[in-house]
């Protein structure tokens, strides 16, 4: 059994190796440009915008002060959409879960719902909004708050279906309604855990507001399309817009695992 295991692992990795030798030999042809004739110069264009912010490094604390209410638009995209995708989740988790759920026979039908919202990207969503409603943060919340209500919608599932129910068959014995035994009953067992994957889709969303705002919907990130469209020259503010953006997101990563570890500390407590 030993020798027939190794023989289907080694089996599994020659149609690995296979499979990677072709899909790479397909793109190269496919490529405009050869991949690794062009591998050696991989390091030029960082170096060049490095070396002119480095020789403009004096301008970087004005284009900071420049570009700041642009980082407070992308945190308020990043915010609004966490919070509405923060709600929906909950409903849909709730309305999903196994022995929890309002209507039992419509938990698929939830659950695909879900599914569909996770299975499209942020920027095709944002994309169609913007031909719908023009361009602006509107569009990128909506589509933020829509991809979030999708994700965490499955992580808040996993977590009530994990939850006791002696809480809600105590409710249930004396008449609660549905929203009661799920107010009274799951909501403070899944808190903690439900708070800790909120606090980890929000920095997730600031990135991906950053990102959405290539795509004509506000915020940093517009600021750093249009430094780069403008290419030499421009390069200093395109170190100071990622130097934000690093520092924004370093600040909130500590603060979101701080955040964690006293909500599970306190919950294991």
């Amino acid at each position: 059994m030993v020798r027939r295991k190794r023989m289907y692992g080694g089996i599994l990795l020659v149609i690995f190796v296979a499979l990677m030798a072709s899909g790479f030999g397909l793109a190269e042809y496919r490529n405009a440009g050869g991949f690794l004739d062009g591998l050696p110069l991989l390091g030029a264009f960082p170096a060049e915008v490095i070396s002119e912010a480095w020789a403009n490094r004096a301008n970087l604390p004005d284009l900071f002060v420049e570009f700041l209410p642009s980082l407070i638009e992308t945190l308020n995209i990043a915010a609004v959409a966490t919070i509405l995708g923060g709600l929906g989740a909950v409903g849909l988790a709730l309305l999903s879960t196994r022995g929890l759920a309002r209507w039992p026979r419509l938990i698929p039908l939830f659950r695909r719902m879900m599914d569909a919202a996770r299975a499209v990207p942020e920027v095709v969503i944002a994309l169609v909004l913007i031909y719908i409603l023009g361009g602006g943060p509107v569009p990128a919340v909506l589509a933020i708050a829509l991809h979030t209500a999708g994700a965490l919608g499955k992580l808040f599932s996993e977590v009530a279906e994990n939850a006791d129910l002696k809480p809600v068959e105590g409710l249930t014995s004396v008449g609660a309604s549905w929203a009661q035994k799920m107010a009274l009953g799951v909501l403070p067992q899944v808190a903690p855990n439900w708070t800790s994957y909120a606090l980890l889709r929000f920095e997730i969303n600031v990135r991906a507001s950053a990102i959405l705002g290539f795509v004509g919907s506000g915020g940093i990130g517009h600021d750093l399309k249009l430094a780069m469209q403008w290419g030499q020259g421009r390069y200093d503010k395109v170190v100071a817009i990622f130097l934000l953006l690093f520092l924004t997101i370093v600040l909130i990563d500590r603060f979101s695992d701080r955040a964690r570890e006293r909500l599970v500390k306190g919950a294991r407590a």
